[in-house]
């Protein structure tokens, strides 16, 4: 396990970093952690716990499905309120002030000196490490397959959520679509298409930053919390989407292979 230390905290852990498939697994939201140079923005415990703060089940997931598909995983260790890796710098969403119904006190005009030491501290050293580790297999004559691992809450503002599985994308939509044609046919899950989020709500911003500069292919995954509320249930989601994953590159996969084969 390799760790990006600044400023006394974990920016970024690097898991699995010799594996030899062909996905590279990301988890930007995978912490709560308030590191004591940014302190607890003025939230109660029970928020630097909630949703707000991180994708519950998320990294639980990324790790499992890391080990199953032989895959090195990237994941944050900061909150994503103190930054949000998945927002760009100049974006409200990176050090949002509101989320959902709760205000971030913390966050509540910041200026600019404040939101350069973040991104200074947070955002370009966990960029930096993911770019690195794209560049170490497009050397190596790997290209991986970015995966992005996110969860989303069953109610949102009052209103269930029936979708239990999204699958979103950003300019390549080929591996999103293969994932849903494949998760429709091999699991029970409600599965769709960008939902409950899409490009539109500014939440792509790792695939545009990291994997379409290169034409690396590319899908983000938002799984329900509450299907992974337990260690157990995140290593069983993992067994679920793991081989959707494999069969869908296969699938996108199989008309290149035909066509460099004529």
């Amino acid at each position: 396990m390799a760790r990006t230390q600044e400023s006394g905290h974990d920016v970024v852990v690097t898991e699995n970093r010799e594996a030899r498939g062909p996905f590279l697994v990301v988890c930007e939201h995978a912490s709560n952690r308030f590191p004591a140079g940014f302190g607890t923005l003025g939230l109660s415990a029970q928020a630097r716990s909630a949703h707000i703060a991180w994708d519950p089940g998320a990294l639980g997931v990324a790790r499992h499905l890391a080990g199953l598909l032989d895959a090195p995983l990237v994941a944050a260790g900061v909150s994503r309120l103190v930054y949000d890796l998945n927002r760009p710098p100049h974006s409200a969403g990176a050090m949002t002030a509101r989320s959902e119904d709760y205000d971030i006190p913390g966050n509540l005009r910041l200026d600019p000196d404040e939101r350069l030491r973040r991104t200074e501290a947070i955002y370009l050293p966990f960029h930096a490490h993911l770019r690195a580790e794209i560049a170490r297999r497009l050397a190596a004559g790997r290209p991986p397959v970015i995966v992005t691992v996110h969860s989303f809450t069953p109610v949102w503002f009052g209103t269930p959520r029936t979708v239990e599985f999204g699958v979103i994308h950003d300019a390549d939509p080929a591996l999103a679509l293969a994932v849903v044609a494949e998760a429709k046919a091999r699991t029970p899950l409600d599965c769709r298409l960008n939902e409950p989020y899409s490009a539109a709500d500014e939440v792509t911003h790792t695939l545009r930053l990291q994997a379409t500069p290169y034409g690396l292919t590319n899908v983000m995954l938002e799984i329900r919390n509450d299907l992974i509320a337990t260690p157990q249930a995140e290593a069983a989601m993992a067994a679920t989407l793991a081989p959707v994953l494999t069969a869908a590159l296969a699938a996108i996969d199989a008309p290149q292979m035909k066509k460099a084969s004529n």
